[in-house]
């Protein structure tokens, strides 16, 4: 098992997003194929805030959904050794819901749990919260493919 909480210098290393689009801060808990809990600090400097809006800054949904997939591919790259050559690919989302926005300041809580593996695709459910608040939940659903047949 990993040390706890895992840095973002970690995260780095299993997920191949970079600047401005990697959106997991750091990893407070894990639990091998089942669940994980992440952060993601929003800061008004965030360059999405430019245009979404510039007079009432939020989050946009499809970034907090994206947030909670890459919580996922951590949790799956954790949970399985060598996979440097592999990539999770966001296949999917259900019943995607939002609950209240995201604003500069807040702390997004990125919570991955019941985790499901059929050959090489994965389901799991995702839910975002802001201090114990819901802010968005969805089914999410990826693919392990090879790198090099990307």
């Amino acid at each position: 098992m990993a040390q706890l909480p895992i840095p973002v210098t970690e995260i780095l290393k299993l997920l191949p997003h970079r600047y401005p689009f990697l959106l997991v801060d750091r990893v407070l808990a894990y639990e091998k194929d089942s669940s994980l809990t992440a952060i993601k600090n929003v800061t008004f400097n965030e360059p999405f805030f430019q245009g979404h809006f510039p007079d009432k800054p939020i989050m946009p949904g499809v970034l907090i959904l994206e947030a909670m997939a890459q919580a996922g591919g951590l949790l799956l790259g954790l949970s399985r050794e060598g996979l440097g050559d592999k990539l999770f690919m966001f296949t999917g989302i259900n019943n995607a819901k939002f609950r209240r926005p995201v604003v500069p300041g807040d702390q997004l809580t990125l919570e991955c749990f019941e985790a499901k593996q059929k050959l090489s695709l994965w389901r799991m459910k995702g839910r975002a919260t802001v201090n114990g608040e819901l802010a968005c939940e969805a089914e999410l659903t990826a693919a392990i493919v090879d790198r090099d047949k990307m």
